[in-house]
């Protein structure tokens, strides 16, 4: 049986693929698969206004993508995750 921590990658991986499928190349997100992304899985997080206001979306998108291909791979896409977890534990650990 796989550990919590094997469980929380093949989770990442899993949702990265799911979104990614969509449309154009599967193995990157493109600005809308990005933004369902980030408001079905991250939306609590985040608290993004993307449906009333895409210049959120279009900073994050710029941010993530290093190379500047107009789209995010899973590489890009794992140093939000990364980010956000290191924003959430210095959250926690500052509110206990």
């Amino acid at each position: 049986m796989p550990s919590q921590l094997e469980q929380a990658m093949e989770a990442l991986i899993s949702v990265f693929h799911t979104y990614s499928a969509r449309e154009g190349d599967k193995y990157k997100l493109c600005r809308r698969e990005l933004k369902d992304l980030l408001q079905n899985e991250l939306g609590e997080f985040l608290e993004l206004q993307t449906q009333k206001d895409g210049s959120s979306l279009d900073k994050i998108m710029k941010e993530l993508d290093e190379n500047g291909d107009g789209e995010v791979d899973f590489q890009e896409f794992v140093i939000l995750v990364a980010s956000l977890t290191v924003a959430c534990n210095t959250f926690f650990c500052e509110s206990t």
